[in-house]
């Protein structure tokens, strides 16, 4: 990175059925390349609670930020990066939505072909992944024994998440970059491919499951630092 230039401030956003302690891998790269690193941990409850517990990290922020959300992060990012810190956006294998869509809205007419995230019906509004089917549909390139640590480890995830619609997409005031995981089995890549050109993001590929940010963490810290040097 270019000292001189370089945004020194990250902030990551976690998605859903998970926490922000997956992050740490990317985490410690970022902080060994001499970036400030905050991890939201967002409740995943609605939408704008998850806003709210973003913006709060942000406004704790000393100049300007390099937001990034992975998965379901993708929608909380898009409308929190209106925030005046916020520099520029990473994608990690998200949901990059437009005003009025949600995660229900983007994920409602699958291509014909694509894997179906094994979502179980809701239970007192909240959803989880089938335990025995998540590694192969969000872990698939993780050892069997963190994929299974994670199915078990799993954070409810809020109904009202998933229907929370993004009211100004921070994208098209913000420059925006896109790392499409193209192994990935919850979002396919064709559609993560897409939205990173709706968005006119700088778009990496990497081979890799959902989890890219534990299995390739190097290849996600190393767009969330270009996009800090730009």
């Amino acid at each position: 990175m270019n000292a001189a230039a370089a945004i020194r401030n990250v902030v990551l956003v976690h998605g859903g059925f998970v926490d922000g302690s997956g992050w740490q891998a990317v985490y410690d790269r970022l902080v060994g390349a001499g970036c400030r690193v905050s991890v939201v941990q967002n409740p995943t409850l609605d939408l704008e609670g998850d806003v709210a517990a973003t913006r709060q990290v942000l406004d704790a922020q000393d100049g300007p930020t390099v937001l990034v959300g992975h998965s379901y992060g993708g929608v909380v990012i898009t409308e929190a990066g209106r925030h005046d810190k916020v520099a520029g956006l990473v994608y990690i294998a998200a949901f990059a939505p437009d005003k009025g869509e949600s995660v229900n809205s983007l994920i409602a007419d699958p291509p014909p072909g694509a894997p179906v995230p094994p979502i179980l019906p809701p239970q007192d509004g909240f959803l989880f992944l089938d335990r025995e089917r998540f590694a192969e549909s969000f872990a698939g390139d993780l050892p069997a024994e963190e994929a299974a640590f994670m199915a078990d480890s799993q954070v409810p995830w809020g109904v009202d998440a998933l229907t929370g619609a993004v009211t100004e997409p921070a994208w098209r005031t913000k420059p925006s970059w896109y790392l499409v995981a193209t192994d990935d089995r919850m979002i396919p890549p064709p559609a993560q491919q897409a939205m990173a050109e709706r968005i006119g993001a700088t778009t990496a590929e990497v081979p890799a499951s959902h989890s890219v940010y534990l299995s390739r963490p190097d290849a996600v810290a190393d767009l969330i630092r270009q996009a800090a040097g730009a």
